[in-house]
């Protein structure tokens, strides 16, 4: 009995732990010519998560956060300690302002005018590759519509 109880809570862990982990779509896109694997977070639940928890990425991933309204939305970083920058994007494609964001902090990195995506990439993705407010990026239409 005591062994087929362990054995429960050993799998309602691993249930835990890959729930935690659940993969969402994932799209290309491109900035000039590089090219980015983004995860799109298209749902409140998705957004909120974004990359809590997750310890690295390669250097082509990001996370694509998909916004239901044009805001100036704000980004955090509360239980993330990877160091990423985020690029808030209007509707067009064009990239407003990014933004550098320091692991396990609740500074606020706000879009300086009304943005429709936010791209999470790694810390210093942007600057290394000459990507800078103004540019454009492609590829977005294949987002999913948020949620």
């Amino acid at each position: 009995m005591r062994k087929r109880l362990l054995a429960s809570y050993f799998l309602l862990g691993l249930s835990a732990a890959a729930w935690a982990q659940v993969s969402m779509p994932v799209i290309e896109l491109s900035a000039g010519f590089h090219r980015i694997e983004a995860e799109v977070a298209a749902d409140d639940a998705q957004r909120q998560r974004g990359l809590m928890n997750r310890r690295s990425m390669a250097a082509q991933q990001g996370m694509l956060f998909v916004f239901p309204q044009r805001n100036t939305h704000c980004m955090w970083m509360r239980n993330t300690p990877l160091p990423l920058s985020v690029a808030f994007i209007d509707d067009a494609g064009t990239i407003l302002n990014i933004e550098e964001m320091q692991p396990q902090t609740e500074d606020n990195h706000c879009a300086r005018a009304p943005a429709r995506y936010a791209l999470e990439m790694n810390r210093g993705w942007f600057a290394q590759r000459g990507i800078k407010p103004g540019s454009q990026l492609r590829g977005l239409e294949r987002a999913a519509a948020p949620r």
